[in-house]
């Protein structure tokens, strides 16, 4: 399932700067960037309350393996398409067609994994989706990051993700769904986890959809600024196990709040130093190690709170409203940068950081009083 996991990963990381790259080149503007971007977060959220169905009745490795062929499909369809109606219907089908694999993976690791080994084992499972993510923009370099080519390199890489799945076929365990309970009881049953998916949603999104744009913004080649991607993803693979053995070991709430007031200082700092600065690399790599710890420790936070058919319904609300705040972010971050230049993007980001940061201690203050 690991590897899996590095296969899907290692598509997204291929295909998620390719639009936004594609239509800066056009000349569109960063808030229509944004709205195109944000059809995968929309297409998400029309179906993805329906993927642990899904997956209870087809299997878990099924669902995974007949929707990353549809994705292949779509990704090729890319290359006959131009422009931000076209390119905004199909990211449209793209997130309600991907979030399957995504969705289906976590709950599958939440349903086997131990109390004890939680933090740890969502934080390989995080890293090695960042992994994937990481190698995706060196596999750019190799393809480029314009004209039809990278988009059939993304067409190819999602078929790729079957074949560790294979083995798996009739083993994978099954998913079960209450039918007692439904999103909003999941949702309120744990707040701060799924705030924690929101802000990290936010954070991770925009970073992939506006991350190329700012680096070529402040002058860096828009091939360098795919490596900073790779920068930031490569902080997540090296960050998750240290963050999730802590999560294990401390209390989660102190870890979730670390995390993300650290990660409102970085994206602050990022629009105070130059961006050819060797060491504007490394804030990248913290960013992005430290902020997506959110999600892994986030999810750990979840299982520790749902059990039963309980985890499949919460996990899939996680992932939505992880979407969410990409739909909110991408958009909110888009126009800042175009109201106030680079600075927007940190600015932005920052406020739902702090907020996070603040939810999290006081949860943990509340259960101390």
């Amino acid at each position: 399932m690991f590897a899996a996991c590095a296969a899907i990963g290692l598509q997204a990381g291929v295909g998620m700067p390719l639009v936004p790259l594609a239509l800066e080149q056009q000349g569109h503007d960063k808030l229509t960037i944004g709205l195109v971007s944000a059809a995968w977060a929309i297409g998400m959220l029309s179906f993805g309350t329906r993927i642990p169905a899904l997956a209870a009745r087809f299997g878990a490795v099924q669902a995974i393996i007949g929707a990353v062929v549809i994705g292949a499909i779509l990704n090729a369809s890319y290359t006959v398409t131009s422009g931000p109606l076209a390119w905004g219907i199909l990211t449209f089908l793209h997130g309600i067609i991907g979030g399957v694999p995504w969705v289906v993976s976590e709950i599958w690791m939440n349903v086997v994994v131990e109390e004890k080994q939680r933090g740890r084992i969502m934080g390989i499972y995080a890293g090695m989706m960042a992994l994937g993510m990481a190698l995706g923009p060196l596999v750019l370099q190799v393809v480029g990051v314009y004209g039809p080519v990278p988009f059939l390199t993304g067409a190819a890489l999602s078929l790729l993700v079957a074949v560790p799945l294979l083995p798996s076929w009739h083993t994978a365990p099954r998913i079960r769904v209450d039918r007692e309970s439904g999103f909003a009881a999941v949702v309120v049953g744990a707040p701060l986890a799924m705030f924690a998916a929101f802000a990290c949603g936010l954070g991770e999104q925009v970073a992939f959809s506006f991350l190329p744009v700012y680096a070529v913004n402040a002058g860096v080649p828009a091939d360098t600024g795919a490596l900073w991607l790779s920068a930031f993803v490569m902080g997540n693979v090296i960050l998750q196990w240290p963050i999730g053995w802590l999560a294990d070991h401390a209390d989660r709430r102190l870890v979730l709040a670390g995390c993300a007031l650290v990660s409102a200082v970085l994206v602050i700092g990022l629009a105070l130093i130059p961006a050819h600065w060797a060491g504007t690399v490394g804030v990248v790599m913290l960013w992005g190690g430290v902020s997506f710890s959110i999600y892994p420790v986030g999810l750990a936070l979840l299982g520790q709170r749902f059990r039963g058919g309980d985890i499949a319904r919460a996990n899939t609300a996680f992932s939505l409203i992880y979407v969410v705040g990409g739909l909110v972010g991408r958009p909110t971050a888009g126009g800042a940068m175009d109201i106030f230049g680079s600075p927007g993007l940190g600015g932005s980001l920052a406020v739902f950081y702090v907020a996070a940061g603040l939810a999290a201690l006081i949860a943990w203050r509340r259960t101390r009083a």
